[in-house]
């Protein structure tokens, strides 16, 4: 087990490096520069050259790169248009990001679990066909599209919802910023749960069909309680794999819907920084968004190998070690 977290921590410091460089190279391969979006139409060549030279805009692209790898460890990247540090601006956000899309993941789990699980054990009746039916749908419909209908439905045409926006008083009037998070939570939740009920029903009728669930039928058990005593815990391994890549894209999609319902979480930030060629905010975001990924898989390998041994076994003698 020494060995395999050894291994996954190096391959994840390496993933980081790799995905900063890429960052890094993009953003600078976008047309466009911060000096020329800050100052606008009409500025002269000696004015953009002056600010070029105050941001460090102007420096060899690996000085740059390095300059921005030695602020994220010391803590003093700051933006080019607000001058505030960046960890500031992304703290402040997160008050509306990470409930967000925690509320959305806990949901969608709420939702899919049970669902994907009794679409598997009645594949050929018509409740079955019809939550795979509305997962596939659901998959079909681009999650901002999801947005504007609950908008259409509870906002404008009930008016028992916000459309959308955040209270000034955020979270010190806990009531209005619940409500307020409510249609893009559910906006989140259908999107991510299209794809787990999937995941969790394929994974069940795996188990369905294995030999130890037909010795327990055989045994008198029923369906269910031939899947409740002996197949959940070997169903749970590929659908613990399938929470851990939602709970990351909960993140990524709540970034999107936040532009939907006008909240001002990490989203807005991350859109108006890109408009403004804001790179020391945009490489911060999109690496702390790749970090979450990152770390998020690596916490799901270590649970995987706690639920089942034969991952451990693998392991420990140097087979299928991912």
């Amino acid at each position: 087990m020494a060995r395999f977290i050894t291994v996954r921590v190096a391959s994840l410091l390496a993933s980081l490096f790799i995905a900063s460089v890429l960052i890094f190279v993009v953003l600078r391969m976008l047309p466009g520069d911060s000096a020329g979006a800050t100052l606008g139409v009409g500025t002269t060549a000696d004015q953009l050259a002056q600010l070029r030279k105050e941001l460090g805009t102007d420096q060899p692209l690996l000085d740059q790169y390095t300059a921005w790898i030695a602020s994220l460890f010391n803590g003093t990247t700051s933006s080019f248009v607000s001058k505030l540090p960046v960890t500031d601006l992304v703290v402040a956000k997160l008050g509306v990001t990470v409930p967000l899309s925690i509320g959305a993941f806990v949901l969608s789990v709420l939702i899919s679990v049970p669902l994907g699980v009794i679409a598997a054990v009645q594949r050929n009746s018509v409740i079955g066909v019809g939550v795979s039916a509305i997962s596939q749908l659901g998959l079909a419909v681009p999650i901002f599209w999801v947005g504007v209908i609950l908008i259409w439905l509870f906002a404008l045409g009930a008016g028992v919802l916000p459309a959308g926006g955040f209270p000034r008083k955020g979270w010190e009037d806990p009531g209005a910023a619940l409500t307020s998070l409510i249609l893009p939570v559910i906006t989140v939740a259908i999107a991510m749960s299209s794809v787990m009920v999937r995941y969790v029903r394929s994974a069940t009728l795996d188990v369905l069909d294995a030999d130890y669930i037909r010795t327990a039928r055989s045994l008198g058990y029923s369906r269910w309680g031939a899947l409740a005593r002996h197949g959940l815990r070997n169903g749970a391994v590929p659908v613990v794999a399938i929470l851990g890549i939602e709970l990351a894209t909960s993140l990524l999609g709540a970034v999107v819907v936040e532009n939907v319902f006008a909240l001002p979480g990490l989203g807005s930030l991350l859109l108006t920084s890109v408009t403004a060629r804001d790179f020391p905010v945009v490489q911060n975001l999109v690496l702390l968004l790749t970090a979450v990924v990152l770390i998020t898989n690596f916490l799901v390998d270590l649970m995987q190998r706690a639920i089942d041994p034969r991952l451990r076994l693998g392991s420990a003698t140097g087979v299928g070690v991912a």
